[in-house]
């Protein structure tokens, strides 16, 4: 079986909070970072006692700098320190020492010196039958190029000596890495993976703070372990991530996406190894859309949304047989109020307050997908149902909301509902357009990871959008037919409105829910004869817009008029509107697209400098 493994300098807290969440997400092994034990009260034998007792292998202990190449008296000194580091290996119980290239500036060059100083350290470390592995770092002073460090490797000859390879070092300069593949097996010692997006930083700086696991970034760590692979290489796949993000932010979410991220890894290569810790996961479930939303709400809020759904069109055209929740319908979007004072959707209402509780997608097989979810580690939900009642497959989302899946043909309304008459009006919405939800920011990561990893499911370039008071991370998931599309926010300023949405009502969730209509101006029309009113957008945003595109004069009196803002990509065209916040947390958009793609993000800073003013007041001071 494959070890898996993860650097404890991945994760937040002390290392023996680290070593827990590691054992408790499922790795079996692990690397300790010397800075955590150097940190840590206990003994190194505590640490390898605490570790045989988590079921985690100490599959290497790291690092130690700056050793080949080095003049005297430093590279007496070198192996005087080694000496004292197997010491502490022999008490750890791990054999595997990993090395990195040298970036001190009073290092000397030479494959052939750093292969002798390799060769001599391979005696000492095989008396002890200890092993050292060597990584290149990619802004090492001397080896900076993995296929250097495996010249040098080879020149030492020696059974203790192998090489390290780390997907970053050798993905982020961009080395070409079919040549991983003329290395045996026998000399890797150790693979580290790590992704990381695409920034223009130096490689020092990009790998320190903006690491990331395998799929969540941009680099093609599958075609570095598919080389790998091709060696024969049987040993641990171990993760290793620097990033702000996941040190500051929960350890046990950190180690459950890492190895989330390691069993997607190994799914999405060709062949993976014949000692896989998994079996082949079901395929990534097919989303068909939304099947419903549901709210959850008390008696008298439930009247309030009622109206709104009313206002917005909305039919209501079933009561449940046996509970205090009502079924909402208008095209092909399916509404649920639920104000049952028992159950999942109480409690999320007591905990956040009145928002949506469960999402259902629909999906081509929810069984597989359900599978495919608790193979990854998704917490799945059950929940008593009553006599003849449906049971839907759940899993925990975000804010511990519920995303159920559902097959389309298995959509029975009339199993659990009573259906009602209604007036035959118009539908004038025909779908739900995309669902936005809001996080902390060191979060974002790892929802990503959760929604691409389950569903078919792309996401498109991250966009930062200018509130007020801060800057928002956006990140849009789409599937290949753009019936499913979800979006994350998250800000680490603290005063945005996805921030205080957070902060404010306990937790993260839907902030806003858009609806997709055929013609934006007659919907607008019916929703305002109904009642409906809608965000107040600014008049000079629309001299910017007849100073900014060929509208014709009827056009731009319409949106004027209406709120309506307008968006235009290529012979793209966007229309959206917004209703006001029901209750001070979540909203409903409106959009229409004709061959448009994206989501307004250009609009994005005036909607929320409109919502701002309306949830905080401009008041201007008098002379």
């Amino acid at each position: 079986m494959t070890a898996h493994s993860i650097a404890t300098v991945s994760l937040s807290g002390s290392l023996d909070e680290k070593l827990r969440a590691i054992a408790a997400a499922g790795f079996n092994a692990v690397e300790i970072f010397e800075n955590d034990l150097l940190s840590f009260s206990g003994s190194p034998r505590d640490v390898g006692q605490l570790c045989r007792d988590l079921g985690l292998a100490i599959c290497a202990f790291q690092p130690f700098r700056d050793f080949e190449g080095m003049p005297e008296p430093q590279r007496a000194r070198n192996f005087t320190r080694a000496e004292r580091k197997f010491d502490l290996m022999q008490e750890l119980q791990t054999d595997l020492l990993l090395i990195c290239s040298n970036v001190s500036p009073v290092s000397l060059g030479g494959i052939d010196r750093a292969a002798a100083d390799f060769r001599a350290l391979g005696e000492l470390a095989a008396a002890r039958g200890l092993r050292v592995g060597f990584e290149a770092l990619a802004w090492g002073r001397h080896v900076n190029d993995y296929r250097d460090a495996w010249e040098i490797v080879r020149r030492a000859d020696h059974k203790s000596i192998g090489v390290i390879l780390d997907s970053f070092h050798a993905l982020a300069p961009a080395f070409p890495v079919t040549a991983i593949e003329s290395i045996p097996a026998d000399k890797i010692f150790l693979v580290q993976l790590a992704d990381a997006p695409k920034l223009g930083l130096d490689v020092l700086s990009w790998s320190r703070h903006f690491r990331c696991f395998p799929g969540q970034g941009d680099l093609p760590v599958t075609d570095f372990m598919e080389a790998v692979l091709k060696t024969g290489y049987t040993g641990p796949l171990s993760l290793e991530i620097f990033n702000d993000q996941f040190r500051s932010g929960s350890a046990v979410r950190t180690a459950t996406d890492g190895l989330r991220s390691l069993i997607l890894l190994e799914d999405r290569i060709a062949e993976p190894p014949a000692n896989a810790s998994t079996a082949r996961l079901q395929p990534k479930g097919h989303s068909r859309g939304v099947g419903f939303i549901e709210f959850a709400v008390n008696e008298a809020k439930s009247r309030d949304l009622s109206t709104l759904f009313g206002q917005l069109g909305f039919r209501k055209t079933g009561s449940h047989r046996s509970k205090d929740v009502e079924r909402w319908s208008q095209g092909n979007i399916e509404l649920v109020i639920n104000c049952e004072p028992d159950g999942f959707a109480h409690s999320h209402y007591i905990t956040h307050g009145p928002g949506v509780c469960a999402i259902a997608i629909d999906v081509d097989d929810a069984g597989k997908t359900m599978k495919r979810a608790e193979a990854l580690k998704a917490v799945t939900f059950y929940q008593p149902v009553g006599p003849g009642e449906l049971e839907i497959p759940a899993i925990r989302g975000v804010g511990g909301s519920l995303l159920y899946f559902l097959e389309t043909g298995g959509k029975n309304w009339g199993t659990d509902f009573e259906a009602l008459s209604s007036d035959a009006a118009a539908d004038r919405l025909a779908a739900v357009d995309h669902i936005s939800q809001s996080m902390p920011y060191d979060e974002m990561l790892s929802w990503l990871l959760f929604y691409t990893g389950i569903l078919d499911l792309q996401r498109l370039p991250q966009m930062e959008i200018a509130d007020p008071v801060g800057l928002v991370q956006s990140q849009a998931l789409i599937d290949s037919n753009q019936g499913l599309r979800v979006i994350l926010n998250g800000s680490s300023a603290t005063r945005t409105l996805s921030a205080r949405f957070i902060n404010e009502f306990f937790g993260s969730g839907v902030q806003h829910v858009a609806f997709s209509c055929m013609d934006i101006f007659a919907t607008v029309a019916d929703m305002r004869v109904r009642g409906a009113q809608f965000l107040k957008i600014p008049e000079n945003y629309y001299d910017d817009m007849e100073a900014k595109y060929d509208l014709d004069a009827a056009t731009m009196a319409a949106l004027r008029d209406n709120q309506i803002l307008y968006d235009r990509e290529g012979d793209g065209e966007f229309f959206q509107i917004y209703t006001h916040t029901f209750d001070d947390r979540f909203f409903f958009e409106i959009v229409q697209r004709r061959n448009y793609e994206g989501f307004g993000a250009a609009n994005a800073a005036v909607r929320l400098a409109a919502q701002t003013r309306e949830s905080r007041p401009l008041t201007i001071p008098r002379a």
